[in-house]
């Protein structure tokens, strides 16, 4: 059993797989940043977007190879939480297992904390 650890962010083997075959298709970027922004019917969502210029102040994560970069404020949202690629039939993304969100809206793309 995997132990839960509040600081930390934690991977799935397939969420590094499909963020390094995301890179790998892009054919550039030096990472995948992570973040959180209030927007959303909950409050606040979750953000994806490549990294082609490393900012200074972002908390670096490298998992098998796998750089992943998160904004401090961000961090604050998502430190705690398993990060998942998940197909469910015709349904493919990223899931976010967040102890940090009280409540997520029905579509599950946002949050409250």
């Amino acid at each position: 059993m995997e132990t839960f650890t509040p600081a930390e962010m934690k991977f799935s083997e397939s969420a590094i797989k499909h963020f390094s075959n995301s890179l790998k298709k892009r054919g550039k970027g030096s990472g995948i940043k992570l973040g959180v922004k209030e927007a959303g019917c909950s409050g606040y969502e979750y953000t994806f977007n490549f990294v082609d210029e490393i900012n200074s102040n972002d908390i670096h994560l490298n998992e098998n190879g796998c750089d992943i970069y998160v904004d401090p404020s961000s961090y604050e949202f998502l430190k705690g939480s398993m990060v998942d690629y998940v197909e469910d039939g015709l349904n493919k993304g990223i899931k976010f297992i967040n102890p940090n969100a009280k409540a997520v809206c029905g579509c599950g793309e946002s949050f409250t904390v």
